[in-house]
């Protein structure tokens, strides 16, 4: 498509681009470090694995209208809306995002058949202005996008680890996909790097679940405990939690979520923040 596009305007190749916005993925392989040392005396069983993980998560971005930046060894970067428009954009990440877990069962079940190693990944999804175009110097260009939104997406991969999820997506996309996919809203975070807090969400489901009485029951105990949290009734929010660690989708086992927020209160209760605390992690 941007071959098409460069024949048609040869002018676009040149460095610099042009700001709009649009929605990001980044995907990273768990423990990946650990996995390549099983393969250190064969570094071919390590080229076949990561392709034969890549390949399939990749086929899930190029359906759904999405543009491969780089892989970058185990983690992949797509962005969407660029250089094909897109005002779905918001939507056709997140379900890129959400059919992952669907390919990496099948890749997994491979994967054991062969005798290598299971895999499990780390997905976030942001939506937000960024530049896009020709990057990088006179003698080498690059398409691909800068910004802070971008950045953001990159981070959001990152948190999901502390919060026991395998995907998190920013605020901006979560706005745009809340009718079209089931959700929960995780935390407010101050992200190394950026002054503003973001509010920060998990895909738990498509909208087929959106009035199954379990997600609904979910998402109640959730919002009852970041409420509680943020007002500083840590018994209310610890039963919250407690509750909510009880009601397991097939996308989600929300411990990991119950057990990083008791960390915090576990702390609080022992230091507590100022009255004036706004609840930002």
């Amino acid at each position: 498509a941007l071959v098409e596009q460069l024949a048609e305007e040869p002018d676009r190749l040149k460095l610099g681009g042009e700001t709009k916005e649009m929605s990001f993925l980044f995907c990273d392989v768990r423990g990946f470090t650990a996995i390549s040392e099983t393969f250190k005396s064969n570094p071919q069983g390590l080229t076949i694995l990561i392709n034969r993980l890549l390949t399939p998560l990749t086929n899930e971005i190029l359906s759904r209208q999405g543009t491969i930046d780089k892989y970058m060894g185990d983690c992949i970067m797509a962005f969407w809306n660029a250089p094909r428009k897109s005002d779905l954009h918001m939507e056709q990440a997140t379900l890129a995002l959400f059919q992952f877990k669907d390919a990496l069962k099948e890749i997994n079940a491979k994967f054991v058949e062969i005798g290598f190693p299971e895999i499990d990944i780390g997905v976030g999804v942001n939506t937000g202005p960024c530049a896009v175009g020709a990057m990088g110097s006179k003698m080498r260009l690059d398409y691909s996008c800068i910004g802070d939104a971008v950045n953001l997406s990159s981070r959001l991969e990152g948190i999901t680890k502390q919060y026991g999820l395998w995907n998190c997506i920013g605020n901006n996309t979560a706005e745009s996909v809340d009718h079209q996919f089931a959700l929960l809203e995780i935390d407010q975070v101050a992200v190394k790097g950026r002054s503003q807090p973001e509010r920060i969400w998990t895909v738990v489901g498509e909208a087929d679940i959106i009035h199954d009485p379990d997600y609904l029951a979910l998402r109640e105990a959730v919002d009852e405990g970041i409420a509680a949290y943020t007002s500083q009734d840590w018994d209310k929010a610890e039963a919250a939690y407690n509750r909510a660690a009880e009601i397991k989708l097939d996308a989600l086992d929300p411990a990991g979520l119950r057990d990083a927020f008791m960390e915090r209160i576990v702390e609080y209760r022992e230091n507590p923040p100022p009255a004036d605390w706004d609840g930002v992690y």
